[in-house]
């Protein structure tokens, strides 16, 4: 077993389908917010004793999976139980649970989780409306769905992300200058508000020579011109070595440890765990309003949530903990109990597990 592995991660493979209580289909190979969810909770759900698999691209080999050619085996239900859990989170999910469950007559409950904030389309409700049970990430999700819902929030991995261990976890470990460290990651975009970002760094690094900030995510070919910009205005202000730009890192757990302050600025979101990584690691937060950060940030406690979009807000709530270090780490301990108290992941795969047992028994 290796580092950051749980037990329930390793030696899993492709499993026979009557020993399947649950799928978790996962129709996009591209890595996005909810092939993460799945990555990190099915592991906790498997420790809890559901018996779960995977199902689809993208996903890493050690979760256990079921071939497509195991869909054929879903027409019997498994030992011990009269249907099977289909949990669906994309349309398309959604679509392919109703054509196994009414066309091809497999014994299945549907289970949906919505993110989105956002009303519906005509065609989303529709597919909604003929889900088994819905559950909602957030109460604010929950406030667009046009059915009966059970929020279940999203937890973090509190084995994945943890507090300072070692001087890796130091900014001294990254070659990079000055003695506090205030990042942003995630994909490099207007929605995520990653222009904001800069430009708070480039109005207010000036003052705080101790600071450096690191950006961390993947720039697509679409957002090239967006991230250049905002290199280009980096470097209008001669602050090339004091706002970097990481790219895309094979870990960024070490990362969050390293800082001494996260801002997410996203103008739009679903959900959105970078916040809770963040606090798990013992890292103070400052965050818009968007998705489900304003539920998780205590104010004034573990760190400061602020109007998406609006500039001058998060400006000033980033200037606080710039000029004022110690409140960054005191708020990082808060947050830190904050995380571990409420948004552990087992909190969330056990909400899950009662959702599942109310359908199948």
């Amino acid at each position: 077993m290796t580092e950051g592995e749980t037990p329930a991660q390793v030696g899993a493979s492709s499993v026979d389908i009557k020993d399947v209580d649950v799928i978790a289909p996962n129709f996009k190979k591209r890595l996005s917010g909810v092939t993460s969810t799945i990555v990190q909770l099915v592991p906790y759900q498997m420790k809890l004793g559901i018996r779960i698999a995977t199902l689809g691209p993208g996903l890493p080999a050690y979760l256990p999976h079921i071939r497509w050619t195991g869909l054929f085996g879903l027409w019997r239900p498994p030992v011990g139980r009269r249907h099977r859990i289909w949990h669906a989170r994309r349309n398309n999910e959604m679509l392919a649970g109703l054509i196994l469950k009414y066309v091809l007559s497999m014994p299945l409950k549907l289970i949906f989780t919505s993110a989105a904030q956002r009303h519906h389309s005509s065609y989303t409700r529709w597919l909604i409306r003929r889900m088994d049970a819905v559950a909602a990430t957030n109460s604010r999700s929950g406030g667009f769905l046009q059915v009966e819902h059970t929020v279940i929030r999203h937890g973090v991995d509190l084995d994945l992300f943890h507090p300072p261990q070692a001087q890796d976890d130091t900014i001294a470990a990254t070659g990079l200058p000055g003695t506090l460290l205030v990042g942003c990651f995630g994909r490099v975009r207007h929605q995520k508000g990653t222009d904001l970002f800069v430009k708070a760094m480039i109005e207010l690094l000036p003052q705080y020579p101790d600071w450096t900030a690191v950006i961390s995510g993947r720039i697509t070919p679409e957002n090239k011109g967006f991230a250049d910009s905002l290199k280009a205005g980096i470097a209008k202000a001669g602050l090339e070595r004091r706002i970097v730009f990481l790219g895309e890192v094979d870990d960024i757990r070490p990362w969050y440890r390293r800082l001494d302050l996260y801002v997410a600025p996203s103008r739009n979101e679903g959900f959105g765990l970078t916040p809770l990584e963040a606090m798990a690691s013992q890292t103070a937060v400052v965050a818009s309003d968007a998705g489900a950060y304003a539920e998780m940030i205590v104010e004034g406690e573990t760190g400061a949530c602020v109007p998406a979009g609006d500039y001058g807000a998060l400006r000033d709530a980033i200037c606080t903990y710039l000029a004022a270090p110690s409140l960054a780490a005191l708020h990082g301990k808060a947050g830190l109990r904050h995380a571990r108290d409420t948004f552990a992941l087992e909190n969330e795969a056990r909400s899950l597990n009662r959702l599942y047992e109310a359908l199948i028994g």
